[in-house]
Formats: structure tokens, C-alpha cells, sequence
């Protein structure tokens, strides 16, 4: 995710772990971010018409992921650009937020392709704190309800195992929450950081 522009040491250890393997112009990134939200919904279809149960296990979690991955940066794009926010262009790679995850999964998520988003600095300073702290949780909090809603919806559905599939996604999304607000690097802390300087 992007970094703030103004950081601690321990943000700044944090923000230098991430991998990045590539960077998309704005326009690029949303084109690829659309198209796997858009297969996630199609996912999510074929989960509830399938008539293999394992073919609609494999679509509804399918979806849930691709949700997970496609839905975190372009929060932040979307609900910046309303407020006034400018973006320079996306990265892909490992998680900004590495200090959230135990040892054992710390290195799959340095190595996942996350999307992040860089923020135009002079933009950054002519919005409201308010404007930075709501850009800033955008994409925590559609990475936990999002994907969350998609299990919902296979639940309601009628999709196998749905129900033990939503208990897990509910898990998942508190988690994600819980450790992006306690930790030092998460968007959550860069909201509050942003509210703290006003």
C-alpha cells in the first residue's frame, strides 16, 4: 500500500519489506482490477450452477479470492479520486503490511501479488485529514467485507459448505482487521496518523 508522507522508524522498516515485481500506470492497474472483480462475480455464478459440488466449492472460494486480492487498491483509488486525492500508479507485490502476519505465513504474503497504489504528495497536502484517513481505510476495510459478502452470498445460495466456507471468511475478516489496526504499517494506522495531524 502507499506510504505515508511523513513516517516513523518502525514504518519505515515495516514499508521497506515489501517485494515489488511491477508497476502499472493507473489506468492499466484498473483495467486488471475491474476484469478480476468482474471474474469474481462470474466465479461466483458458476459456484451456485454448477452441478459438481466440487466445481462450486473451487468457484465460491475462487471468488472470495479473487475479490481479496482485486478489491484492496482500487478502494483506495476509488474513494481518493472522489475526494480529491491524485494517485501516481500501481505496484503488484508482496504484502505492505508484513509485521501483521505470524512467522510461518510472513513469507507467503511478502511473496503474494498484492496491488498497492502511490499517492500524488502535493495532492496528498491539499486534502482534509478527514480526506486522507478515509482514502487510507478504503482498502482495509474492503479487503475484510468484500470477499466476506461474496461467502455470504453462497451461503444464502445454497452452495456446499458454504456455511463452514462463510464461518472461515467471518475469521478471516476479523483477523484482517484486528491486525491491520494494531499494526504499525497498516492503513488503519495511517488513517489515524492522518486524523493525529490535523
Amino acid at each position: 500500500m502507499p506510504e505515508p508522507q511523513i513516517q516513523t522508524g518502525a514504518v519505515r522498516r515495516d514499508a521497506a519489506k515489501r517485494r515489488v515485481f511491477a508497476r502499472l500506470s493507473i489506468g492499466a492497474g484498473n483495467a486488471l482490477q475491474v476484469t478480476g472483480i468482474l471474474a469474481s462475480f462470474l466465479a461466483l455464478r458458476l459456484s451456485q450452477s454448477a452441478r459438481s459440488t466440487a466445481v462450486s466449492i473451487f468457484a465460491m472460494v475462487l471468488a472470495w479470492l479473487l475479490l481479496y486480492f482485486f478489491c484492496h487498491a482500487i478502494a483506495h483509488w476509488l474513494v481518493g479520486r472522489v475526494l480529491g486525492i491524485g494517485f501516481l500508479f500501481y505496484t503488484i507485490g508482496g504484502t505492505g503490511n508484513p509485521g501483521a502476519w505470524p512467522k510461518g505465513l510472513r513469507w507467503i504474503f511478502e511473496h503474494l501479488p498484492f496491488f498497492g497504489v502511490q499517492t500524488e504528495k502535493a495532492s496528498m497536502q491539499n486534502v482534509s485529514p478527514g480526506a486522507k484517513a478515509l482514502m487510507w481505510s478504503a482498502g482495509v476495510t474492503s479487503s475484510a467485507v468484500v470477499p466476506t459478502l461474496s461467502a455470504l452470498v453462497s451461503w444464502r445460495s445454497g452452495v456446499p459448505f458454504s456455511g463452514w466456507f462463510l464461518l472461515f471468511a467471518l475469521a478471516w475478516a476479523l483477523a484482517t482487521l484486528a491486525s491491520n489496526w494494531t499494526s504499525q504499517s497498516g492503513d488503519y494506522s495511517k488513517a489515524r496518523r492522518a486524523l493525529n495531524r490535523s
